[in-house]
């Protein structure tokens, strides 16, 4: 058997997410379908983490195994011959056999992206803000609050299969644009509509409808009713993985 690493990116607006779910297309049905295609045999991959619908990738990372060794010139070439418009294959790695792209990330890192006005470019790739430009200053500063190892349950979804909510934050910033503002936020974990919850209630922030320190108090209630709605899955992007060096030095 070889256990391979490929590098991905993907425009999530057509499919429901990373993981295959009957009856609805998903970028991890698309993968597996190719790859069994190409090595006519049964390929299963294992992604660095689970995307929701419509969320996008600029880098993301999955692995699998198969019986026949492969070069990476030849199999990127059929990949992004036969895969569909909104995927590419980047790069392509054999790794050890023990390796896991979930599991072995040391840290990933998402960008949230919003436009202030009307794009038509970026109608599926960002989130329209309405109404006045939020106070990037106090976003800032109740982003800063994050920081650190603490239970994010205030920003998860309920009733997810995780033996723990605590996650640790080491970078998170707004910054602004040419007509909009984006926002980057790095941890060595993140719960199931994390970002778009945090970025929702830092909005409410940003419009003086939530006070910094209150960001302090929201965490500690645990209690997801506290925080803010979610923002939509559209401007959000898994941008960076990180993984040990020696993953990337050979077999």
């Amino acid at each position: 058997m070889h256990r391979y690493l490929l590098k991905i990116s993907f425009d999530g607006t057509p499919f429901h997410g990373w993981q295959v779910q009957p009856n609805n297309p998903s970028v991890q049905e698309e993968l597996n379908k190719t790859l069994s295609s190409i090595f006519q045999e049964e390929i299963n991959v294992v992604g660095c983490g689970r995307t929701d619908t419509g969320v996008h990738a600029k880098n993301f990372f999955l692995h699998f195994d198969c019986t026949k060794k492969t070069d990476d010139y030849t199999l990127l070439h059929k990949l992004n011959t036969m895969l569909p418009s909104q995927i590419a294959v980047h790069k392509l790695w054999e790794v050890n056999s023990d390796f896991n792209a979930r599991f072995d990330a040391l840290s990933r890192t998402y960008e949230y992206h919003i436009h202030l006005h009307k794009d038509p470019f970026k109608a599926n790739l960002s989130y329209k803000l309405a109404g006045s430009v939020p106070n990037l200053e106090k976003m800032n500063q109740a982003a800063k609050l994050l920081l650190g190892e603490k239970d994010f349950s205030c920003f998860s979804k309920s009733k997810t299969q995780t033996k723990t909510n605590n996650c640790e934050i080491t970078f998170a910033e707004w910054v602004e644009i040419e007509n909009g503002l984006v926002f980057k936020i790095t941890a060595n974990r993140f719960l199931r509509n994390m970002v778009r919850a945090i970025v929702g209630t830092l909005l409410q922030v940003g419009n003086e409808k939530l006070k910094v320190e209150e960001i302090i108090n929201i965490i500690e209630s645990k209690n997801r009713s506290n925080a803010g709605s979610s923002v939509p899955a559209c401007g959000l992007y898994l941008t960076e993985v990180e993984y040990p060096n020696s993953v990337f030095n050979g077999k």
